[in-house]
């Protein structure tokens, strides 16, 4: 079994004298290549989920399946390692660090893998061409623009050749035009290098780009027609 698969995943907290459930029997099945959306309402459950897909939070009940591996009989170190190796994550805002130009934030995360090789060198030169960036490998992140900070996250995501791909409001801080570009970016990136993906946003015009579309209500999850 290959992809992303959440079975029968419940996530409670505590509030109080009372528990809240914010997932509710989700169950959900991300097979490579597919590119999946995730929308719904403020506090319906979708960053719990993601958090939960990511290895970042456990299920109360219920197994989260990354490529056939029970993520959930995991030791934290082992963890640790998974997120880095088999989890690319794309958030709300870039997030690059001021002072490593283009190129150096990809080789940053090899290097916390381990040796950059030249491979890994080669690597991440050819995501960075093919997201348009190949003319602003020495840049910084203050000589980019909204789009650009955002498409050097995507290859950032990809660079350890993780399985799973996890954006979370991804377009958040963009004008129409670069939140396009962002997203065809994602789908490009994700059915060129097989990537099992899941994408949470608010914006119902992303949704063109995706292969299915589910949505989350109090915790409940269930695919739109």
């Amino acid at each position: 079994m290959t992809g992303l698969t959440l079975k029968n995943v419940t996530k409670s907290f505590k509030e109080g004298d009372s528990t809240v459930d914010a997932l509710k029997n989700v169950s959900l099945t991300v097979e490579p290549g597919d590119f999946i959306a995730i929308i719904g309402p403020s506090g319906s459950g979708k960053s719990t989920l993601l958090s939960i897909a990511g290895a970042l939070l456990q299920p109360s009940t219920g197994k989260v399946l990354v490529n056939g591996t029970n993520i959930g009989e995991m030791k934290e170190t082992e963890l640790s390692s998974f997120r880095l190796t088999d989890i690319g994550f794309i958030l709300q805002t870039a997030n690059l660090i001021p002072y490593l130009n283009v190129l150096d934030q990809l080789l940053l995360v090899r290097r916390m893998k381990g040796k950059v090789a030249p491979k890994d060198m080669e690597f991440a030169r050819t995501l960075l061409n093919d997201l348009g960036l190949g003319q602003k490998l020495g840049k910084f992140p203050n000589e980019l623009s909204g789009g650009e900070r955002q498409r050097v996250a995507i290859a950032r995501a990809f660079v350890n050749n993780s399985n799973i791909i996890l954006a979370d409001e991804p377009t958040a801080s963009l004008d129409s035009n670069r939140a396009f570009e962002v997203v065809k970016q994602i789908r490009k990136e994700v059915k060129d290098r097989n990537k099992a993906a899941i994408m949470v946003t608010h914006d119902e015009r992303m949704l063109e780009f995706c292969d299915k579309i589910y949505r989350m209500e109090d915790g409940v999850l269930t695919l739109e027609a």
